[in-house]
C-alpha cells in the first residue's frame, strides 16, 4: 500500500511538472522570423515592428537573415525548428523553394505564416500582406490620371516573387482597357531578377535604346524606382517622364519633393508586423487563428489571408501619410 501511494504521488508531480513547462510554453511563445534580406530600409522596419510587437504580447523572437539565399533560409529554418520554436514566419527568398520549409515545419507540427510574400505549391496556414493586385491597380489608376494617352513602361518585381505577378495583374487591370481604347500603348514589359536599384537603370537604359518617346514608366518598388532616377538623370529626362513606386523609401520620398519620381504607394508596415505578431502568438498559444473572409490560392491550397490596405502617396500627401503616421520625419524627408 505505500509503495502504490508513493507510486501515484511521483506519477502526480511527474504530471505537474509536465503540465507546467506546457503551460510555460504557451506564456512565453518563440517564434521564429526568417527574412530574405535586410537589403532595403523597410525590412529593418518590418523586422523591429514585429520584433516589438511579439515581445510586447509576452512571446520571444529569433530573427534569422537569408542574404536572399533560398539554401541558407533553408538552414536557418531547420535549425530554428530544432532549437524548438512555436511558430515560423516567413519572408521566402523564392516563393518555390520556401515550400520546403512549411514541409520540414509541419513535420514538426510548427505552423507557418507566410509574410508579405507569399509562398507557392504547399500546406500554407496563413499569409499576410497587402492586397497586391490594388497596390498595382493604385499605381496605374494614378499615372494614367495625369496621363490617360501615351506610352508606358513596366520593369516588373523579381521572377521569384509572387508579389511580382500580383502587381503586374493589377497594372493591367487599368491599363488593358485603355490599351484596347488605343489610348495607352506599352512599349516595354519585363520582369526583374531582383528587387535592386541596378535592375532598375539597367532597364531603363532598355527602355530608352528602344523607345526615347515614354510617357510613364511604373517600378515594382522604390529601389527600382531610384535605378530608373538614375537613368532618367543621365539621359536629361529627370523630371519628364512619370514614374511610379513602391514601399514609401526615404530617398524615393526626396525624389518625389524634388518632383522626379510622381508617386509611391506606402504599405502599412507597422500594421502588417502587428498583425502577424498577434496571429503568431495566438498559433503558438493553440488558440484559433484570426478568422478572415479572404482567401488567395498559392497554387496548392487556398490561403487564409489578412490583407492590409496600401495607400498612394505623392508630393500633396506627404504630410498626412507616411509623416503623420510615423513612418518618415519630415527633416528627412524635405531634406
Amino acid at each position: 500500500m505505500y509503495f502504490q501511494v508513493k507510486l501515484f504521488i511521483w506519477i502526480f508531480l511527474i504530471f505537474l511538472l509536465a503540465y507546467g513547462c506546457a503551460n510555460q510554453k504557451k506564456e512565453t511563445p518563440k517564434i521564429g522570423f526568417l527574412i530574405h534580406a535586410l537589403d532595403r530600409e523597410r525590412w529593418e522596419n518590418d523586422r523591429d515592428f514585429f520584433v516589438s510587437k511579439v515581445e510586447e504580447l509576452g512571446g520571444s523572437v529569433q530573427v534569422e537573415v537569408a542574404d536572399n539565399d533560398a539554401a541558407k533560409q533553408l538552414a536557418q529554418a531547420k535549425e530554428m525548428l530544432t532549437n524548438g520554436v512555436d511558430v515560423l514566419v516567413v519572408v521566402p527568398v523564392d516563393q518555390f523553394a520556401a515550400a520546403e520549409i512549411v514541409n520540414e515545419a509541419h513535420a514538426n507540427n510548427v505552423k507557418v505564416i507566410s509574410y508579405d510574400r507569399l509562398i507557392k505549391n504547399c500546406k500554407l496556414d496563413y499569409y499576410v500582406s497587402t492586397d497586391n493586385v490594388a497596390t498595382g491597380e493604385l499605381q496605374a489608376d494614378y499615372l494614367t490620371k495625369i496621363k490617360p494617352v501615351g506610352n508606358y513602361a513596366l520593369i516588373g518585381g523579381a521572377k521569384s516573387d509572387n508579389n511580382s505577378q500580383f502587381l503586374f495583374l493589377g497594372q493591367m487591370n487599368v491599363l488593358q482597357p485603355l490599351v484596347e481604347k488605343g489610348d495607352i500603348k506599352i512599349v516595354y514589359n519585363e520582369f526583374t531578377n531582383a528587387w535592386e536599384e541596378t535592375e532598375g537603370y539597367e532597364h531603363t537604359k532598355n527602355i530608352l535604346a528602344k523607345n526615347q518617346n515614354v510617357d510613364a514608366i511604373i517600378a515594382a518598388n522604390d529601389a527600382i524606382a531610384m535605378g530608373v532616377v538614375k537613368a532618367l538623370r543621365e539621359a536629361g529626362l529627370e523630371g519628364q517622364v512619370l514614374l511610379a513606386g513602391m514601399d514609401a523609401d526615404l530617398p524615393n520620398l526626396q525624389e518625389i519633393v524634388a518632383g522626379h519620381q510622381t508617386c509611391t504607394v506606402y504599405k502599412p508596415i507597422e500594421k502588417l508586423a502587428a498583425t502577424a505578431a498577434e496571429l503568431a502568438i495566438k498559433l503558438a498559444k493553440n488558440e484559433d487563428g484570426e478568422k478572415t473572409f479572404q482567401t488567395v490560392s498559392n497554387g496548392e491550397m487556398l490561403v487564409p489571408a489578412m490583407f492590409h490596405p496600401s495607400m498612394i502617396v505623392n508630393r500633396e500627401n506627404l504630410k498626412l501619410t507616411v509623416i503623420s503616421e510615423g513612418y518618415q520625419k519630415a527633416e528627412e524627408v524635405y531634406k
